[in-house]
Protein backbone atom coordinates (compact mmCIF):
# COMPACT_ATOMS: atom_id res chain seq x y z
CA UNK A 1 0.00 0.00 0.00
CA UNK A 2 1.56 3.08 -1.20
CA UNK A 3 4.72 2.33 -1.70
CA UNK A 4 5.26 1.07 1.62
CA UNK A 5 5.97 -2.56 2.99
CA UNK A 6 3.37 -3.49 5.66
CA UNK A 7 3.49 -6.00 8.01
CA UNK A 8 1.14 -7.07 11.25
CA UNK A 9 2.29 -4.56 13.95
CA UNK A 10 1.87 -7.37 16.40
CA UNK A 11 4.75 -8.79 14.64
CA UNK A 12 6.97 -6.26 14.70
CA UNK A 13 6.85 -4.90 18.13
CA UNK A 14 10.30 -3.54 17.75
CA UNK A 15 9.20 -1.00 15.00
CA UNK A 16 6.71 0.63 17.96
CA UNK A 17 7.42 2.67 21.33
CA UNK A 18 6.74 0.54 23.82
CA UNK A 19 3.49 2.43 25.31
CA UNK A 20 2.28 1.91 21.65
CA UNK A 21 3.43 -1.54 21.25
CA UNK A 22 0.98 -2.13 24.38
CA UNK A 23 -1.64 0.25 23.52
CA UNK A 24 -2.09 -2.21 20.16
CA UNK A 25 -1.44 -5.44 22.67
CA UNK A 26 -4.33 -4.74 24.83
CA UNK A 27 -6.64 -3.15 21.62
CA UNK A 28 -10.10 -4.06 22.07
CA UNK A 29 -11.09 -3.69 18.44
CA UNK A 30 -11.34 -6.03 15.36
CA UNK A 31 -8.49 -3.76 13.50
CA UNK A 32 -5.39 -5.11 12.93
CA UNK A 33 -3.40 -2.56 12.47
CA UNK A 34 -0.15 -2.81 10.19
CA UNK A 35 3.54 -0.94 10.66
CA UNK A 36 6.17 -0.45 7.53
CA UNK A 37 9.58 0.29 8.29
CA UNK A 38 10.82 3.46 7.38
CA UNK A 39 14.15 6.27 6.89
CA UNK A 40 13.57 7.89 10.29
CA UNK A 41 15.40 10.92 8.40
CA UNK A 42 11.95 10.78 6.08
CA UNK A 43 9.74 10.97 9.21
CA UNK A 44 8.29 14.22 9.22
CA UNK A 45 4.90 14.16 7.22
CA UNK A 46 5.85 16.03 4.07
CA UNK A 47 9.10 14.09 3.25
CA UNK A 48 7.04 11.04 4.09
CA UNK A 49 4.34 11.24 1.65
CA UNK A 50 6.56 12.21 -0.64
CA UNK A 51 9.42 9.56 -0.48
CA UNK A 52 6.59 6.41 -0.15
CA UNK A 53 3.75 8.21 -2.56
CA UNK A 54 1.13 8.18 0.57
CA UNK A 55 -1.56 11.07 -0.28
CA UNK A 56 -1.02 13.63 2.19
CA UNK A 57 -5.12 13.27 3.02
CA UNK A 58 -4.52 10.06 4.27
CA UNK A 59 -1.87 10.64 6.59
CA UNK A 60 -2.79 11.96 9.86
CA UNK A 61 -0.91 14.23 12.40
CA UNK A 62 -0.95 14.00 16.30
CA UNK A 63 -0.14 17.04 18.12
CA UNK A 64 0.74 17.73 21.72
CA UNK A 65 -1.66 20.55 23.50
CA UNK A 66 -0.98 22.11 26.51
CA UNK A 67 -4.43 23.81 27.76
CA UNK A 68 -3.46 26.41 30.76
CA UNK A 69 -6.63 27.91 33.04
CA UNK A 70 -5.55 29.15 36.66
CA UNK A 71 -1.98 28.00 36.37
CA UNK A 72 -3.03 24.63 35.97
CA UNK A 73 -1.66 23.08 32.28
CA UNK A 74 -3.68 19.73 30.97
CA UNK A 75 -2.19 18.07 27.99
CA UNK A 76 -4.16 16.56 25.30
CA UNK A 77 -3.53 15.31 21.89
CA UNK A 78 -5.37 16.55 18.57
CA UNK A 79 -5.20 14.16 15.18
CA UNK A 80 -5.99 16.12 12.16
CA UNK A 81 -5.72 15.06 8.27
CA UNK A 82 -1.74 16.23 7.55
CA UNK A 83 -4.01 18.57 4.35
CA UNK A 84 -4.74 20.66 7.70
CA UNK A 85 -4.30 22.03 11.36
CA UNK A 86 -5.81 21.74 14.20
CA UNK A 87 -7.84 25.05 15.42
CA UNK A 88 -5.72 25.28 18.68
CA UNK A 89 -7.01 28.70 19.43
CA UNK A 90 -10.28 28.26 18.64
CA UNK A 91 -12.47 24.97 18.64
CA UNK A 92 -9.77 23.26 21.21
CA UNK A 93 -8.90 25.74 23.40
CA UNK A 94 -12.77 26.20 24.26
CA UNK A 95 -13.67 21.99 24.36
CA UNK A 96 -10.47 21.93 26.65
CA UNK A 97 -11.82 24.90 28.70
CA UNK A 98 -8.67 26.64 29.15
CA UNK A 99 -7.55 30.44 28.80
CA UNK A 100 -4.80 29.96 26.50
CA UNK A 101 -3.67 26.24 24.66
CA UNK A 102 -0.73 25.77 22.43
CA UNK A 103 1.69 23.55 21.28
CA UNK A 104 3.06 21.59 24.04
CA UNK A 105 6.76 22.18 24.01
CA UNK A 106 8.78 19.32 22.12
CA UNK A 107 10.76 18.26 25.42
CA UNK A 108 7.56 17.58 27.15
CA UNK A 109 5.95 15.76 24.18
CA UNK A 110 8.52 13.71 24.19
CA UNK A 111 8.98 13.20 28.21
CA UNK A 112 5.16 13.15 28.88
CA UNK A 113 4.21 10.49 26.05
CA UNK A 114 7.51 8.25 26.07
CA UNK A 115 7.93 8.70 22.20
CA UNK A 116 9.97 10.31 19.68
CA UNK A 117 9.48 13.41 18.49
CA UNK A 118 8.38 13.29 14.85
CA UNK A 119 6.43 9.97 16.07
CA UNK A 120 4.13 10.80 18.11
CA UNK A 121 1.07 8.72 17.92
CA UNK A 122 -3.04 9.07 19.72
CA UNK A 123 -2.42 4.64 20.76
CA UNK A 124 -0.14 4.84 23.67
CA UNK A 125 -0.89 8.13 25.41
CA UNK A 126 -1.32 8.35 28.93
CA UNK A 127 -5.41 7.20 29.69
CA UNK A 128 -6.30 10.69 31.03
CA UNK A 129 -5.38 12.68 28.24
CA UNK A 130 -8.79 13.72 26.08
CA UNK A 131 -7.56 12.97 22.16
CA UNK A 132 -9.63 15.24 19.96
CA UNK A 133 -9.56 13.49 16.17
CA UNK A 134 -10.99 15.82 13.96
CA UNK A 135 -14.20 13.41 11.96
CA UNK A 136 -12.47 13.81 8.45
CA UNK A 137 -9.80 11.42 10.08
CA UNK A 138 -12.12 8.92 11.53
CA UNK A 139 -14.02 9.03 7.69
CA UNK A 140 -10.94 8.29 6.31
CA UNK A 141 -10.54 4.49 5.45
CA UNK A 142 -7.06 4.01 6.19
CA UNK A 143 -4.34 6.45 7.46
CA UNK A 144 -0.76 6.70 8.26
CA UNK A 145 0.07 7.83 11.75
CA UNK A 146 3.15 7.91 14.03
CA UNK A 147 4.27 4.58 15.78
CA UNK A 148 5.70 6.59 18.93
CA UNK A 149 9.58 6.31 17.01
CA UNK A 150 10.67 7.85 13.82
CA UNK A 151 11.50 4.52 12.08
CA UNK A 152 8.12 3.42 11.65
CA UNK A 153 4.47 4.51 10.41
CA UNK A 154 1.54 2.35 11.81
CA UNK A 155 -1.51 1.86 9.11
CA UNK A 156 -4.68 2.05 10.89
CA UNK A 157 -8.92 2.12 9.74
CA UNK A 158 -9.88 6.06 10.62
CA UNK A 159 -12.74 4.90 12.38
CA UNK A 160 -9.98 3.14 15.22
CA UNK A 161 -9.18 6.83 16.73
CA UNK A 162 -12.50 7.12 17.52
CA UNK A 163 -13.05 3.93 19.49
CA UNK A 164 -9.36 5.41 21.83
CA UNK A 165 -10.67 5.45 25.09
CA UNK A 166 -10.23 8.90 25.86
CA UNK A 167 -11.24 9.90 22.17
CA UNK A 168 -13.54 12.64 21.60
CA UNK A 169 -14.86 13.09 17.46
CA UNK A 170 -15.14 16.68 16.88
CA UNK A 171 -16.57 18.16 13.79
CA UNK A 172 -14.78 21.21 12.30
CA UNK A 173 -11.21 20.57 14.90
CA UNK A 174 -9.08 21.09 11.67
CA UNK A 175 -9.31 24.00 9.49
Amino acid sequence: MWGLSLEPALDRTDLLAAPVAEAIRGWKGEDAFQVAEIDPELADTAAFCERYGTPLDTSANCVIVAAKRGGEVRLAACVVLATTRADVNGVVRRRLDARKASFAPQEQAVTETGMEYGGITPFGLPAEWPVLVDRAVVETPYVVVGSGVRRSKLIVPGASLAALGSAEVIEGLAR
